[in-house]
């Protein structure tokens, strides 16, 4: 599976796989869907729940703090949650790798 993590990526080496566990688990746990209406634009589609949205909010904030190319808006629902991901172009192949994670952690936790 391709590695989402860019050389640009300013997060210490040694943290990095667990930034990546953060997001595995969230997609594992909270993804009802994923699409890419472009090539620079992922949409992610989270079940809500208690503390969902907090969860998502941090775990976005922490990630544009260390791959400022990546752009999150968070759109809040009563039942979900929707994560809009963009990057430039220079990026795209970044956002593709993160849409292969985001729908193999979904796929691996089907049972």
């Amino acid at each position: 599976m391709t590695t989402w993590v860019p050389q640009s990526c300013t997060l210490p080496t040694t943290e990095q796989p667990l930034r990546v566990a953060e997001f595995d688990a969230l997609f594992a746990e909270r993804l009802a869907g994923a699409s890419r209406p472009d090539r620079l634009l992922l949409e992610l589609v989270l079940s809500g729940g208690e503390g969902v949205e907090e969860t998502v909010r941090d775990l976005v904030a922490r990630e544009s703090g260390c791959c400022s190319f990546f752009s999150f808006t968070v759109h809040p629902g009563s039942q979900e949650i929707r994560v809009d991901v963009a990057v430039d172009g220079a990026h795209e192949a970044v956002l593709d790798a993160l849409e292969e994670r985001a729908t193999a952690a979904t796929v691996r936790d089907t049972p």
